[in-house]
C-alpha cells in the first residue's frame, strides 16, 4: 500500500529523515516507534503530504505522491490534539470531510450514523466536544478519519493525553477496529508497551533510519542492535571478550571475570569481543540450584516492588550487575529479599548477540 524509497527530508543543516525506505502492506497496522527528535513524526507528515521529500520517492498503492498536497491523497490523520471544531456537534466534526468532498446529503447522514456506530458514539452524536471525555473525544476523530475511507490512516500519538487505564482500554479498541476495517494504519509514539500492544509491525526509527523492523514479538525477543534492545523493554547490556568456539556453542567472558554460554551462530566467525542482551525476566533466580547451560551465584542487592513483579538487583560472585524480574511473592513463588545468596541460570536463546567486533 505504501512505499517510501531513499526517502531524505532536512530542515537547514539538520536531517530528520535520511535515506530511508520502507514498505508498508495493505491492511498492515504499522507503528514507528523511537524517542522525540527521531523523525518518526517527520515521516508520518511526509506521508500526509504537509511535507515534501528533498530526495526520494512515496508511493500510495502504486501512485508517486511524492509533491502530491494532502487532499490530493487518499490518507486521513488522527492527530495527537484532536484538532475537533469546538463549536460543531460530533454529527457535524464526523461529517466536516464528506460536507468538504460535496457528497450528497443522504449519502454522508448514512456514513456519519455508520461511522459514529463503528466507535460508540451514536448516542452522544449531538453533543459538542466539550461535552465529551478524553477517550470520546479520540473516537470523533477517529470517527471523522474513518468517514471519508482512506486507503492509509495516519496516526500521530493519539492516545498520549488519555490517563493510563483508559489508554490501555482505547489501544485494544484500536486494534479491534482497525482489523475490522480492514484499513492500513501507520500509528506513531514512543510507548514501547503501546507499540508491542497494537502493531503488526514496529518500525524502531533511530536519527532518521530504521534501526530495525520486524514483527512484535520479534522486535522484543530478537534485537539486532545495542539500541534496539535497550529502547524496548529493559535489558542487560554485557560487554564480553569471546574466550572459545566449540561446535554449536562459544564461550564468552564479561570484564570481572563471570563466563557465559552463547550459541556461536550469533557470532560472527573471527569475533573477538561482543555485546550480549540478556532480558530481565529470562534470569531464572532460585535458592535452590539449577539444572541449566548457564549457571552462576549472586546475591541481591536491592529488591523493587512493581506490583505483579518485583526488580531485583544482583551482584555475582565475579561482581558482575545485572536486574532480573520476577513474579511477585505468592504462595506458589519463592520470596526473595535483599542480602538473600541465590542460583541464577540462562537458556542459550536467553544470550543475544546484538554487536560483534
Amino acid at each position: 500500500m505504501i512505499e517510501i524509497r531513499g526517502v531524505t527530508k532536512r530542515f537547514g543543516s539538520f536531517t530528520a529523515v535520511d535515506n530511508l525506505s520502507l514498505s508498508v502492506r495493505a491492511g498492515e497496522f504499522l507503528t514507528l516507534l523511537g524517542p522525540s527528535g527521531c523523525g518518526k513524526t517527520t515521516l508520518l507528515r511526509l506521508l500526509a503530504g504537509f511535507e515534501m521529500p528533498d530526495e526520494g520517492v512515496i508511493l500510495l498503492d502504486g501512485q508517486d505522491v511524492s509533491h502530491l498536497p494532502p487532499y490530493r491523497r487518499s490518507v486521513n490523520q488522527v492527530f495527537q490534539s484532536y484538532a475537533l471544531f469546538p463549536h460543531l456537534s460530533v454529527r457535524d466534526n464526523v461529517g466536516f470531510g464528506l460536507r468538504m468532498q460535496n457528497v450528497p446529503a443522504p449519502e454522508a447522514a448514512a456514513r456519519v450514523a455508520e461511522a459514529l456506530e463503528m466507535v460508540s458514539l451514536r448516542e452522544q452524536a449531538d453533543r459538542l466536544p466539550h461535552q465529551l471525555s478524553g477517550g470520546q473525544r479520540q473516537r470523533v476523530a477517529l470517527a471523522r478519519a474513518i468517514v471519508c475511507r482512506p486507503k492509509v490512516l495516519l496516526l500521530d500519538e493519539p492516545l498520549s493525553a488519555l490517563d493510563a487505564k483508559l489508554r490501555h482500554n482505547m489501544q485494544l479498541e484500536l486494534k479491534h477496529l482497525q482489523r475490522r476495517l480492514g484499513l492500513t494504519f501507520v500509528f506513531v509514539t514512543h510507548d514501547q508497551e503501546e507499540a508491542l500492544t497494537m502493531s503488526d509491525r514496529i518500525a524502531i526509527i533511530h536519527r532518521g533510519r530504521i534501526e530495525q523492523l520486524g514483527a512484535a514479538g520479534e522486535i522484543y525477543h530478537r534485537p539486532r542492535t545495542p539500541f534496539a534492545a535497550d529502547f524496548i523493554g529493559q535489558a542487560n547490556l554485557l560487554q564480553v571478550a569471546v574466550v572459545g568456539r566449540n561446535g554449536t556453542t562459544a564461550r564468552v567472558r564479561v570484564g570481572g571475570g563471570l563466563e557465559l554460554t552463547v550459541a556461536s551462530a550469533e557470532l560472527p566467525a573471527g569475533a573477538r569481543t561482543a555485546l550480549v542482551s540478556i532480558r530481565p525476566e529470562k534470569i531464572c533466580i532460585s535458592k535452590q540450584r539449577l539444572d541449566t547451560e548457564n549457571l552462576f551465584e549472586a546475591t541481591i542487592e536491592e529488591e523493587i516492588f512493581q506490583g505483579a513483579t518485583d526488580q531485583l538487583r544482583l551482584v555475582t560472585t565475579q561482581g558482575t550487575r545485572l536486574h532480573a524480574l520476577v513474579a511477585n511473592e505468592s504462595a506458589m513463588q519463592e520470596a526473595f529479599h535483599e542480602g538473600d545468596r541465590v542460583y541464577c541460570g540462562l537458556h542459550l536463546d536467553d544470550l543475544v548477540i546484538v554487536q560483534a567486533e
